[in-house]
């Protein structure tokens, strides 16, 4: 199974996921809405219940104007005279543990004589301080007729206490997903390095088994004793082994500079004040050999100004000949353009290929460290995927910026910009 595959799968899983959470999340907004009606008909019977109680040839009779609700927590009786107190508070608690509405719940009686609550108690209320303060909370409605006030402050805490089933059962499902989410993300994760594992010691065997084998051959070709006899045939086969010799110093160096950044985590920088341009230069020429066995062609359009910068010499350097080589790597007749200048209080160098380009899908990717631009064969083009990382790394170090601006068939281009001081 490829990484295309197994992301399209995570994308699935994710968005079935989400649907599941948000179904879930509907459901626990419904059955809230259902218990805050049930606790709003169950008020209403502890009511209907209270009025049952009374003896309605001294306070009335329940109709549906007798009951008031005032908001959700708060709720009227109207009565035609007084109740005794004591015998209110005996029924009020009688009727709430018959319809096992055991919240806090306050009871005030309000005289229309005297405008103000005569009676005041709390029910199921867990301490003192809860009572003064939820007797004080109580407001005083103006009517013109005597009535019953049940109040709730804590209704909401009441109704969420009773969805503590349903809550916990949905944080767990909300537990698990995320925890498949996570897996997923992990397997995912271990896949594409797995692929990326894959790739780079096929492209590590195939870059060492080449120079490994032509050794061999000039090896051998070197210890005939007719070799010996034709100095000018030794010394061609001496060069080949050389250019081999020195190749091979290469890989061995970039994979070393990776064991380093990975031990160590940041680029060590030795800097000095230099020109750009004189970087470039130097660049170009160390890698002239390479530019003639291509035939490339070399166009330049470097700034008249001194472009000087205080940095790292040696990793500078080596950006731009990382660069250069990708441009001559990936056309078959190539023509580099290498361009440097200022841009406000920064500087600027880019590298201008018309190699075969980089799909936008996976320019994002090109500078991660062991990655390759999938090409259908791993092995038409060498390297190891590792000289873009170490050019972003040089450029994270100087605090600068990398850009890439790419067509496929019509070429790339890198763009570099680092601080002038």
């Amino acid at each position: 199974m490829r990484s295309k595959v197994l992301r399209l799968i995570m994308i699935l899983l994710t968005v079935v996921m989400g649907v599941i959470l948000v179904f879930q999340l509907v459901w626990l907004s419904r059955v809230y809405s259902f218990e805050k009606q049930q606790f709003h008909v169950n008020v209403v019977r502890v009511m209907n219940g209270i009025y049952e109680d009374f003896d309605w040839a001294n306070y009335g009779s329940a109709t549906k104007e007798s009951i008031e609700k005032i908001d959700d927590r708060t709720y009227l009786m109207r009565v035609d005279s007084l109740p005794a107190y004591d015998v209110l508070e005996r029924d009020v608690q009688k009727e709430f543990n018959d319809f096992s509405l055991q919240t806090e719940s306050c009871v005030a009686v309000y005289d229309v004589k005297e405008n103000k609550f005569n009676f005041k108690t709390c029910l199921f209320t867990p301490g003192k301080e809860d009572v003064a303060k939820s007797l004080a909370a109580m407001p005083v409605e103006k009517r013109n007729f005597d009535y019953i006030m049940l109040s709730f402050p804590h209704r909401d805490s009441y109704l969420i206490g009773q969805l503590s089933f349903w809550i916990v059962s949905s944080l767990l499902l909300l537990i698990t997903l995320i925890g498949l989410a996570v897996s997923l993300f992990y397997l995912y994760r271990q896949r594409f390095l797995y692929e990326v594992q894959k790739d780079f010691v096929n492209n590590f065997t195939h870059e060492f088994k080449t120079p490994l084998a032509v050794m061999k051959i000039t090896c051998d070709t070197m210890v005939d004793d007719n070799i010996r006899k034709q100095p000018e045939r030794m010394a061609k086969y001496a060069d080949i082994m050389g250019k081999q010799v020195e190749h091979l110093q290469k890989q061995v160096d970039k994979l070393l500079s990776v064991a380093y950044l990975e031990e160590h985590k940041t680029l060590p920088l030795e800097k000095e004040q230099f020109s750009i341009n004189e970087i470039i230069k130097q660049a170009v020429a160390k890698v002239e050999p390479l530019i003639e066995s291509k035939n490339a062609k070399m166009d330049f359009k470097l700034s008249e100004d001194e472009l000087s910068i205080h940095a790292d010499k040696a990793h500078l350097e080596q950006a731009v000949i990382n660069l250069i080589e990708n441009g001559l790597k990936y056309s078959n007749e190539p023509h580099l353009m290498i361009e440097s200048g200022k841009e406000a209080e920064n500087y600027f160098f880019a590298v201008r290929d018309n190699g075969i380009g980089i799909d936008s899908k996976y320019q994002k990717d090109i500078f991660k460290k062991f990655f390759r631009v999938p090409t259908g064969d791993v092995h038409n083009v060498k390297g190891f995927g590792l000289g873009l990382d170490f050019v972003k790394k040089v450029i994270d170090a100087h605090h600068g910026k990398i850009s890439v601006n790419s067509i496929q068939g019509i070429g790339t281009e890198f763009k570099i910009v680092l601080p002038a001081q």
